[in-house]
């Protein structure tokens, strides 16, 4: 059997593995875990209120929903997301609707539903002690099966020849015109944006941290669509979406994005199908005509059988015409047709084709989501950074057989011919974006002279380690912090250990604390009114969700920081992806006598975590247990050089 339909086919048999894993810990999360631990881990809202109910203008009845007690939690919904209703008896037990709904809009303590008939909004509406909760995905995984199963299929045809062409079979085709000169783009973006155009299969535009990859990618597009009609833009999520098509609208292109975005604005909503739909000339007619057919459907006693058959077919034959007609006319207009590449399955995208497709972040997608979207297109441009996050797998053993291993890991290691990487970086300074770039990037990664000595104190350090395995730090903070507060010349060692939560999440209260007293000397230092004056930013990271969670405590009920609490994100480094601060604290929680690190010692987690600072980056962790890991080690060693 052919080498590339061997891979899909193992491909294929591990996001088995994976849909059979998840499926099993969502049983166990829904049967076992309680609701205070599901709003905890931002899977569920609960208790909440249900509001007002009306039709969308793709014909959804969804209703809106309300927490009645705002949590300063990060939640988990966003569109598409399959949801449940649910309610609390008085004996405590969890109740589940049997009505499968689907999240159109979430902001922060509101959210929008999409539910499949009036009964469900009649559960809704009688019920007490009202909850919701994120559901088994079914759908996107069924998306991915049936696009791999094309793709083993295919013979003979475009698709059949990149999935060949991707294991490494030939070498793919490149138009033969000369390089275009691009005066506003560094020598390497200028590289990758040439190597898009004269593509005839496949291209790769590598952007390590700062490079200015979304820059590259958006010029890369409009010169695209200088040479075609239209082209498709796919990320894997509802975040990276709504990012590319927002520098795509600043630069004037008219962009259909089909799904809502993650932020719910009138900018972002503006160029949203839905949006557009309801605002086509056409839409008041096939709006009258939609409330007709219910308000005929409500009222069928009244008239007898064929009365009844032939008037409501009339209206659904009329309702088709023109919902053909608007959809026709919007995605006849747009240059850009933007989605996730789950969403490429949708089926407003049904008998759509694009010469080109754009995949943005195709490192953190999985192969198969990828190839949703490649069965529209004839020509595929990933841009990404494979040494950044990965994509996101709960199966142990399937990530070890190499599930975790994206699409555009392996065309890069099958055709590195087709390879740009960024080599300038316009975010930190130098000392600062080193280390990353020795380890991850060969030293291929220069700073610009513009961000190169950048920092906020002259003669400041840009990296400092703070180990809390060191006796003299922990005993020069020993009073400040709560947690170990003492009078004692010494303070016990045990104070900083890591413990466990919500069963597999680690927490470490001295560190965090410790964390927030660091940070707060270093703006005493930079002075409280300099850093409001120039609008610093902060970042403070933890690779563990518990940590992250008991730092937001800790920023809330602090009143020093109250003034300027607005400046000061806390997130894993999963959310920080994509993003910059001035300043980036980074607590790395672990500390036990095993030297066990745990995900730590997934390395692309933590390139993403030390190269989202601009000017200073503080790392705050116990280097007697994390050094037993060469990167660590070697980083720990590098920072007390430079200091």
């Amino acid at each position: 059997m052919h080498k590339a339909i061997l891979e899909i086919q193992k491909h294929r048999a591990l996001l088995e593995m994976e849909y059979n894993a998840e499926k099993e810990d969502f049983r166990l999360q829904t049967e076992k875990v309680g609701i205070e631990r599901k709003i905890k881990q931002g899977t569920c809202w609960f208790p909440i209120t249900a509001g007002r109910t009306w039709y969308n203008s793709l014909n959804q009845l969804v209703v809106e929903i309300e927490q009645t007690m705002p949590s300063e939690i990060e939640h988990s919904f966003e569109y598409g997301k399959p949801v449940r209703f649910f309610t609390q008896t008085k004996d405590n037990k969890i109740k589940y609707f049997n009505h499968p709904c689907t999240v159109s809009y979430a902001e922060d303590a509101r959210m929008i539903v999409a539910v499949p008939d009036s009964q469900t909004i009649v559960d809704i509406q009688n019920a007490e002690q009202l909850g919701i909760q994120l559901y088994f995905d079914e759908t996107s995984f069924r998306a991915m099966f049936s696009a791999l199963d094309e793709v083993t299929n295919a013979k003979g045809n475009r698709l059949a020849y990149l999935r060949d062409l991707f294991a490494g079979t030939g070498a793919p085709q490149k138009f033969s015109f000369g390089p275009l000169s691009f005066p506003w783009l560094n020598k390497s973006q200028e590289q990758a944006v040439n190597e898009v155009l004269q593509a005839k299969d496949v291209a790769i535009v590598h952007g390590p941290p700062g490079t200015g990859k979304t820059t590259t990618l958006v010029e890369a597009i409009y010169e695209t669509l200088r040479r075609e009609t239209q082209v498709m833009v796919c990320a894997q999520s509802n975040m990276a979406v709504d990012w590319i098509s927002e520098k795509l609208v600043d630069h004037g292109i008219n962009v259909l994005r089909i799904g809502n975005p993650s932020r719910v604005n009138d900018k972002m909503l503006s160029f949203t199908y839905e949006r557009r739909f309801e605002s086509h000339p056409d839409y008041p007619e096939l709006w009258s005509i939609r409330k007709a057919i219910r308000e005929l459907r409500e009222n069928r006693k009244k008239l007898n059988s064929s009365a009844f058959h032939q008037k409501i077919s009339r209206l659904h034959e009329r309702a088709s015409e023109l919902e053909m007609r608007i959809n026709a006319s919007l995605f006849g207009e747009a240059r850009v047709v933007a989605c996730t590449l789950v969403g490429a399955s949708n089926r407003l995208m049904v008998g759509t084709h694009f010469s080109t497709l754009f995949i943005d972040e195709a490192a953190q997608a999985l192969e198969a989501a990828c190839w949703i979207a490649i069965r529209r297109s004839d020509k595929v441009i990933l841009a990404g950074d494979h040494q950044q996050l990965p994509p996101t797998i709960k199966c142990f053993e399937a990530q070890k057989s190499g599930l975790g291993v994206s699409l555009m890991e392996r065309i890069t290691v099958s055709q590195p011919a087709c390879v740009r990487m960024l080599k300038v970086q316009y975010r930190m300074n130098e000392e600062i974006m080193k280390f990353s770039s020795d380890w991850f990037y060969n030293g291929g990664i220069e700073a610009s002279p513009d961000v190169r000595f950048r920092n906020i104190l002259d003669y400041d350090t840009p990296m400092v380690w703070i180990d809390t395995s060191d006796e003299t730090i922990r005993n020069k903070y020993s009073e400040q912090l709560e947690t170990i507060g003492t009078e004692a010349s010494t303070v016990d060692e045990n104070a900083f250990k890591e413990k466990v939560v919500n069963e597999n999440s680690k927490i470490n209260v001295a560190e965090a604390e410790l964390t927030m007293k660091v940070l707060e000397e270093y703006i005493n230092k930079i002075s409280r009114n300099r850093f409001v004056e120039e609008r610093l930013d902060v970042g403070i990271i933890s690779p563990y969700k518990a940590q992250a969670n008991c730092l937001r405590r800790l920023l809330k009920k602090s009143d020093f920081f109250k003034p300027i609490r607005t400046a000061i994100s806390i997130n894993t480094v999963d959310g920080f992806q994509g993003q910059e601060r001035d300043i980036i604290v980074i607590s790395l929680v672990r500390s036990n006598d095993s030297g066990t690190i745990g995900f730590l010692s997934d390395l692309r987690r933590m390139n993403v975590a030390i190269t989202r600072a601009r000017m200073k980056l503080i790392i705050i962790g116990d280097a007697s247990t994390i050094c037993h890991h060469k990167f660590y080690k070697e980083l720990h060693d590098y920072i007390c050089e430079e200091a």
